[in-house]
């Protein structure tokens, strides 16, 4: 079993798995490739092991050819029976967990056992709703690790939190290898290209049986490009008409639906505040790693907008928010974010220094009739704290909070 040194615990996520430890319910954590699924993994064997000196610990990494004989549920309960002990507690682990056909079947039958404590990782979403939701309904909890917040990229780096900081990790993003990098963008953007390029052949290319990669290829950078704006299965096929290239709105939301399980992009719907309902059409993209969208996209000037609402969001998905991009009489609130039956309304602008963009912004806030707490994020420190009731937060404060 490998091992990690000088980890550093990510406790947020600790935090939320810790509660179920020694419990029947599977641990399922998942996230694209190489946002820490192992490490945290690890993090929690380490915290099993001073809790219990006699635990069992049966770890099997998929992506480590140690354990390649492993092919099929059959194969991993096999394994995993021939590692069991029955008078200690066993806790077994799964990294990959996607790559064994029928996986389902067997942690099933393993989870019989009251001994057993399972916790198995993936980098695809739809293997929860395909493999594991309907084959064990009640019996598993899903956490979604996602790359660095911005706090725990100054943590990973050790860097003081500054703007130059904020722009590093606004260019690079938050996967955790890239603290053994050092900041130099031809360096870090080889890495990065690598890891996208791994997440676009074998979780989507070929979880997916894609066939035109190279529409997917050109979809990703128009989401990169776009970022941020409505979007529009049917507005993307027509523009491919105009250029020549014939595909299908079913087969643009079908190219969708693959980035988003694969956790290259946030699909975000829409919801009309006034009427409070969804919207059937429209919604917008985000990409789980500001670092892989610059690769993509580049890291353009007049791109700052883009990104800096893209951090936000990513910011409050960390925080446990579901997010909708908001209506209200024709005007978009950026973000409405609810969590424990809660809500907060949040806009976000590079700047503040016209009475235009200030109208626009706080304005759009306060046509919302309700109590919530409204906020109004930019890239601007020296605007004031609040605006006829709406707070103000500069981005950097915003990034150094839980709100």
């Amino acid at each position: 079993m490998k091992k990690f040194e000088n980890l550093i615990s990510r406790e947020a996520y600790i935090a939320k798995i810790q509660p179920f430890i020694n419990t029947n319910i599977i641990k399922v954590l998942v996230g694209h490739r190489r946002v820490g699924k192992s490490y945290i993994l690890f993090q929690i064997m380490d915290l099993i092991k001073k809790n219990n000196a006699q635990a069992n610990i049966i770890y099997i990494d998929k992506e480590n050819f140690e354990f390649d004989f492993i092919k099929d549920y059959v194969q991993l309960h096999e394994y995993v029976q021939s590692k069991l002990k029955t008078d200690v507690k066993n806790y077994i682990f799964v990294d990959e967990i996607q790559m064994i056909t029928d996986f389902h079947i067997a942690i099933r039958s393993l989870a019989l056992d009251e001994n057993n404590d399972i916790y198995i990782t993936g980098s695809n979403s739809e293997m929860l709703a395909s493999d594991v939701a309907n084959q064990l309904g009640g019996r598993y909890i899903e956490f979604t690790i996602y790359s660095l917040s911005y706090l725990e990229f100054l943590q990973f780096h050790n860097l003081e939190n500054s703007d130059e900081s904020l722009e590093k990790y606004m260019h690079y993003g938050g996967l955790p290898y890239l603290k053994n990098l050092p900041f130099e963008q031809e360096i870090m953007y080889e890495y990065l290209k690598s890891i996208y390029a791994t997440i676009i052949l074998k979780d989507v290319v070929q979880r997916k049986n894609i066939r035109n990669s190279l529409f997917l290829e050109q979809l990703v950078k128009f989401l990169a490009d776009t970022g941020g704006g409505l979007f529009s299965t049917k507005s993307v096929s027509d523009y491919l008409k105009s250029q020549k290239e014939m595909v299908s709105p079913n087969q643009v939301n079908e190219y969708i639906r693959a980035l988003t399980s694969a956790f290259v992009i946030h699909s975000v719907g829409r919801y009309d505040i006034a009427g409070k309902r969804n919207f059937e059409i429209g919604e917008k993209h985000y990409f789980e790693n500001l670092g892989i969208r610059n690769i993509v996209g580049g890291y353009k000037p007049q791109d700052k907008a883009k990104r800096l609402e893209n951090v936000v969001y990513n910011h409050l998905v960390f925080s446990g928010y579901a997010i909708k991009v908001g209506t209200i009489y024709s005007n978009e609130i950026d973000f409405v974010c609810e969590r424990n039956g809660e809500k907060i309304y949040v806009q976000v602008t590079i700047e503040l220094s016209r009475e235009d963009t200030i109208e626009r912004e706080f304005g759009n806030l306060l046509k919302i009739k309700d109590n919530y707490p409204k906020i109004v994020v930019s890239g601007e420190r020296s605007f004031e704290n609040s605006y006829e009731g709406v707070r103000h937060v500069y981005i950097r404060d915003f990034l150094s909070t839980i709100q």
